[in-house]
């Protein structure tokens, strides 16, 4: 007799295997975010889905490898929105501005991603380190910026000397604290960064400062 633990061969029982695991990183994800990698409970995670703490642990191997494929997932999202930008057709000025906006756009729709990214930054990147699909999965924005930077350079546009990665930090950076720091700054400011009447002013004060630095004359 087949016990549940074991693989599934046919197509029906492989799709449930990858609804179980979709459904298990879905509350993993928000019980990480919530409660942070040593506050999570696997027994938690398991009596919130349709699963047991014995299949995630046969799908996962345990707290940590679960944690992991959480930030595994959460990367490939973002990575494949940045995959998915079209923005050959634009000139380098709009080109830049669109990528940033698609970072706001996402830190923003995210939450729990800006959150396990804080948690994972507490312990040091050990997860994405010990991650072979994240040492491969690489940044798709990195090459999409380079090419703008070197178009914007030989049309003259950018004056900046920066590359792919610093401009990357830049952007996310913004978007990034945005998103993780609103409710402290909020406190200290009285002002909510994502207030939804002050988004589309923060979404373009972002594309300006970026802009601003790539096209500074630098000859003063």
């Amino acid at each position: 007799m087949t016990s549940v633990e074991e693989p599934a061969h046919n197509g029906g029982r492989i799709r449930d295997a990858a609804r179980t695991r979709a459904e298990i990183l879905d509350v993993a994800t928000k019980e990480f975010a919530r409660a942070g990698l040593a506050g999570a409970r696997v027994d938690e995670i398991a009596a919130l889905t349709r699963t047991t703490k014995r299949m995630i642990y046969y799908y996962f191997g345990g707290k940590e490898q679960l944690f992991t494929a959480v930030l595994e997932r959460a990367y490939t999202v973002i990575r494949q929105a940045e995959q998915d930008l079209d923005v050959e057709h634009l000139d380098p000025v709009a080109a830049i501005r669109r990528l940033a906006e698609l970072t706001f756009d996402h830190h923003e729709a995210h939450p729990d991603f800006i959150r396990l990214v804080s948690i994972e930054n507490i312990h040091e990147a050990e997860h994405i380190a010990g991650s072979e699909q994240l040492g491969r999965i690489g940044s798709p924005a990195l090459e999409v910026i380079h090419r703008i930077l070197e178009s914007g350079r030989k049309s003259g546009l950018f004056t900046a000397d920066v590359d792919a990665v610093d401009l990357h930090a830049m952007i996310s950076s913004f978007c990034f604290f945005r998103v993780a720091n609103r409710h402290t700054f909020g406190a200290l400011f009285g002002r909510d960064l994502t207030a939804p009447d002050q988004r589309e002013h923060y979404r373009t004060m972002l594309g300006d400062m970026v802009i601003a630095y790539l096209t500074a004359d630098r000859t003063a």
